[in-house]
């Protein structure tokens, strides 16, 4: 194929798609933009999707953390009734003490004890993942071969609707936490640099090709 500028008596991918007015061939340009559009609103569906199934499995892990301190909350209560009313006390303070003393070794960067909680999706969650996958796989491919048929109107088309859905589907957010007061102070001492925060954007150049 070699590039060219046909309008009339111009086919793509089957038989059945030949030009044969200007005002067909106009539509197919259109659509050909619409479809790169909807290639780029799902990428970015498939893109919040994952983030929705990451938040759900954050709020879960919080869940199954505020259970393990009231469980550990009611453990120490009944270690408590056991002794006197002194030494109760006496503890109380100790354990209190200690604990702040290894929250802030841990803020500046000693040692600390974390549990590790390890989530996968459903077998329905995968599924939609790997619908919205095969659909943007197989629209990508089209679009590919279009592009193969060196029409530079076609191409044109073709990076309009890229513009026009990255533009409408990707728009840039970034969130930045500020602290303040102590805390602020303590990131500064902690060696508490100025990271480049992650993008929401989506990264990838293409999908065309998997």
């Amino acid at each position: 194929m070699l590039w060219n500028w046909y309008t009339i008596d111009a086919c793509f991918i089957h038989p059945s798609w030949q030009i044969t007015t200007r005002g067909a061939f106009a539509a197919t340009c259109i659509g050909i933009m619409l479809m790169v559009v909807l290639l780029e609103f799902l990428r970015r569906l498939g893109k919040e999707y994952d983030e929705w199934i990451v938040r759900d499995f954050r709020r879960r892990s919080a869940l199954i953390r505020e259970q393990q301190r009231r469980l550990l909350r009611q453990q120490q209560q009944q270690r408590g009734q056991g002794s006197t009313t002194g030494d109760a006390a006496a503890k109380t303070g100790l354990s209190t003490s200690s604990s702040v003393v290894e929250r802030r070794r841990g803020y500046m960067g000693t040692t600390t004890k974390t549990t590790t909680l390890k989530f996968r999706a459903s077998p329905l969650q995968q599924l939609i993942r790997a619908v919205i996958h095969a659909v943007m796989f197989g629209l990508g491919y089209l679009v590919m071969l279009l592009a193969m048929y060196y029409n530079g109107y076609v191409i044109i088309s073709i990076l309009i609707g890229a513009l026009i859905g990255k533009f409408l589907c990707d728009w840039l957010t970034v969130k930045f936490e500020i602290p303040g007061g102590d805390e602020e102070e303590e990131m500064m001492d902690g060696g508490f640099t100025d990271e480049v925060p992650r993008q929401q954007g989506v990264e990838d150049a293409t999908v065309c090709c998997g």
